[in-house]
């Protein structure tokens, strides 16, 4: 099946409407993506948590329609 990058990156913004976004299809098959998300709301956080709450704001399509994301995450400098 798969997602697309635009909905994907929608389903972030929406958990984090302040995140810079950046999706990256990593083989072409709208399955496998890598994600880089830059918010304000991280800081404080772990990194694990961080992550927690982006595979949450996907409302779990892990392992569903979105087979794989590689996933980076950071507070604003």
């Amino acid at each position: 099946m798969g997602m697309r990058a635009d909905d994907l990156r929608a389903m972030i913004v929406t958990a984090f409407p302040e995140a810079v976004v950046e999706i990256t299809d990593l083989a072409g098959d709208n399955d496998h993506y890598a994600a880089h998300v830059v918010s304000e709301s991280f800081r404080g956080m772990t990194r694990i948590a961080q992550h927690k709450a982006v595979y949450a704001a996907l409302g779990g399509r892990m392992g569903g329609e979105l087979h794989a994301l590689q996933l980076t995450t950071a507070v604003p400098s």
